[in-house]
């Protein structure tokens, strides 16, 4: 394939889709032919250089791009993804991969049958420190429990992104797909039941929506998991972190540093340290070996590590790296916390 740069329309300048149009800018393998995002936005620093359209289906007319960035909300994900790949573009989309099961399906399925590549937005994915923890956590052995969360503290423009995120994706389903993700990297079998219950905490969000959340999926093997979020002034920053796994062998776990706060989004993915706990035992009863302390220094930033996601793109095009898995796992992780959705509002567990 030609070194030529791979010419990339992004649609949606929120924080994800900034901090990708910083990464196209910054990577020589690419070239942003087209800014795009519904509502007046202003972009300073590298970016401001950039003329922002705002509509999408003239951009990727006119642009005819290799590469299409989606990172609008997450109803217009499928659309556009499908849209773009059909055009003949590949695709990078930040998740969830779309707001229904079907729907992600039908993005996977154009993929397939235009021959385009589909890179979904798993961060952590791309972490090197993310990646330790699932190799710490596989080497233990199973069966698992996953006790994870991620609530954000969040007031004046992070609580207006949050209610308006909220328009069409609960906080369980937004942030729960990489925890989610993580777990099913981590066991390799597959989720059989899951049951959610959650909480409407405020009255400045819709009242069929509830801003506090709460999953339990259980998988095949025996492994069993919950994953917690809520967003909103309300929300304790005390219950902010928890990333925790446990296995009859021992357990594996980040420590955050002390007064990391939820609305720093560095923090949404950097581990501080690996924990990793030793269940075997002498003798006399007492632990055989002192629990192990992994500092987990010089750690990528959040815009390094969307810079770490687009290189991989790049490296999937380029190298026609077989995403099968990738795909797959992406509407896998969809299906559990749609479920879960499913369960907080019917009131009964769901079996997958």
């Amino acid at each position: 394939m030609s070194d030529k740069p791979l010419r990339v329309v992004v649609a949606g300048l929120g924080n994800m889709g900034r901090s990708h149009a910083l990464a196209y800018h910054r990577n020589p393998g690419f070239q942003i032919a087209a800014l795009v995002n519904r509502s007046p936005v202003e972009l300073g620093g590298e970016l401001a250089s950039y003329a922002i359209g705002h509509s999408f289906e003239e951009a990727l007319a006119a642009e005819k791009p290799d590469v299409v960035s989606v990172n609008t909300y997450s109803d217009s994900h499928a659309g556009y993804a499908v849209a773009a790949m059909e055009a003949g573009a590949h695709v990078f989309v930040e998740k969830p991969l779309a707001t229904t099961v079907k729907d992600a399906q039908r993005v996977v399925a154009a993929a397939k049958a235009n021959g385009r590549k589909l890179v979904i937005g798993y961060i952590l994915r791309h972490h090197p420190s993310w990646q330790k923890l699932i190799a710490e956590a596989r080497a233990l052995g199973g069966p698992y429990v996953f006790r994870m969360n991620l609530n954000q503290q969040s007031s004046g423009p992070t609580w207006n992104t949050h209610r308006q995120l909220m328009q069409t994706t609960s906080p369980i389903v937004d942030c729960g797909v990489h925890y989610v993700d993580v777990m099913c990297q981590i066991t390799d079998a597959k989720p059989v039941e899951v049951r959610g219950m959650g909480l409407r905490l405020s009255d400045e969000i819709a009242p069929d929506m509830y801003n506090y959340g709460h999953l339990q999926v259980l998988f095949e093997d025996g492994s069993v998991g919950w994953y917690e979020a809520g967003w909103g002034p309300m929300i304790s920053e005390t219950a902010f972190f928890v990333k925790d796994i446990m296995s009859p062998k021992g357990s594996v776990s980040i420590v955050m540093d002390e007064g990391a706060k939820s609305d720093d989004i560095d923090t949404h993915t950097k581990t501080a340290t690996i924990r990793l706990h030793k269940a075997a035992r002498k003798p006399d009863g007492s632990f055989a070996e002192p629990d192990e302390l992994m500092r987990m220094e010089g750690e990528p930033g959040h815009q390094e590590l969307c810079e770490r996601e687009q290189a991989f793109v790049l490296k999937a095009i380029r190298e026609d790296v077989d995403l099968s898995r990738h795909m797959e796992d992406a509407v896998q992780s969809l299906k559990v916390c749609l479920a879960a959705d499913e369960s907080v509002r019917t009131g009964r567990a769901i079996r997958l």
